[in-house]
């Protein structure tokens, strides 16, 4: 039988930071209460808790013996706290399917960063919004405040749009969301609307990324990029095969001075590597740093973590 008591002690550490950091009656942002998958707790790497308040989500990549001992805890630990109710996602099962197992169903889960709030979807796999990625988001809040004249931003695998919310939400820059997926692409429309955020300026394109190059290269060029694609889509996009060609391609569609965020999410390819894979695409690409890591995504292994790279190019 499982031991939960350090995945129950950080749940509850993190529930009274929160609720401490958080204005008088105001909603807690959504953050990741535990993070098993970095391995940096010992019969725990297989379970996530993630709090999109007013509910739970709990995250299991294998099967446990006692998962219900688990939720019964934790309902009993977030009830007096507001939390409506838990849900299990199930990961080990095909189709990775969602149960509430305590309180009461919620019809539309919300994640909520600030005063912007992201709907989600517990009927799929990748609920609609990734929380380790939030220094890649402030990062990119920065550029656009800092950005002098007219800027636009070219967002790759844009899935639900949540990189466009955020910049449109401190500036009125063009965006070019492109996305082979067209289910999250209207997310991602909804997703300004939700916010009461203008689209004028911002495009949705229902493109792959590699081989559409040609349809959105002209519609730069972009100061700003995001490139933040899946480790592997099936037939679409593997980071061992595809990524180098991307990043070659890319300055096609840049302006003589950009600031990019490059992702990966592998945790078989070291900073060193994606390192090297950035410099040898374009000797124009200069890495400025790695961002630090969401504190929420505590990792045994710099190396497997995720890898955002803040890197400038420059046209001459």
């Amino acid at each position: 039988m499982t031991d939960w008591t350090q995945l129950l002690e950080q749940a509850a550490g993190k529930l009274v930071e929160s609720t401490t950091n958080s204005a008088p009656l105001s909603v807690p942002d959504s953050r990741r209460l535990f993070h098993g998958r970095g391995r940096c707790f010992a019969g725990l790497e297989q379970v996530c808790l993630d709090s999109f308040f007013p509910v739970l989500l709990v995250t299991l990549f294998e099967p446990y013996a006692n998962e219900s001992e688990l939720c019964e805890a934790l309902w009993e630990m977030v009830a007096g706290h507001g939390y409506t109710g838990v849900a299990v996602q199930r990961r080990y099962r095909p189709g990775a399917p969602v149960e509430w197992v305590c309180g009461r169903p919620l019809a539309t889960p919300v994640a909520r960063r600030g005063e912007l709030r992201f709907p989600l979807t517990f009927a799929r796999q990748n609920v609609g919004f990734f929380l380790d990625i939030e220094p890649g988001r402030r990062w990119l809040e920065e550029q656009v405040r800092a950005g002098n004249g007219e800027l636009k931003l070219l967002n790759l695998f844009a899935f639900t749009c949540a990189f466009s919310v955020v910049a449109r939400a401190v500036g009125e820059l063009g965006i070019v969301n492109v996305d082979v997926n067209p289910g999250v692409l209207n997310r991602g429309r909804e997703n300004h609307l939700y916010n009461k955020l203008p689209l004028k300026g911002i495009k949705f394109l229902q493109l792959d990324a590699l081989r559409q190059f040609n349809r959105f290269d002209r519609r730069g060029p972009f100061q700003l990029a995001v490139v933040d694609p899946p480790t592997r889509q099936k037939g679409r996009f593997d980071v061992n095969e595809n990524y180098d060609h991307l990043l070659r391609l890319l300055p096609d569609s840049l302006a003589p001075e950009a600031e990019l965020l490059v992702v990966l999410n592998s945790p078989r390819h070291s900073e060193a590597q994606f390192r090297d894979l950035i410099e040898q695409a374009d000797k124009r690409y200069r890495i400025v740093t790695r961002l630090p890591q969401n504190p929420d995504f505590p990792d045994r292994d710099e190396d497997a973590a995720l890898k955002m790279l803040h890197v400038s190019f420059r046209h001459y």
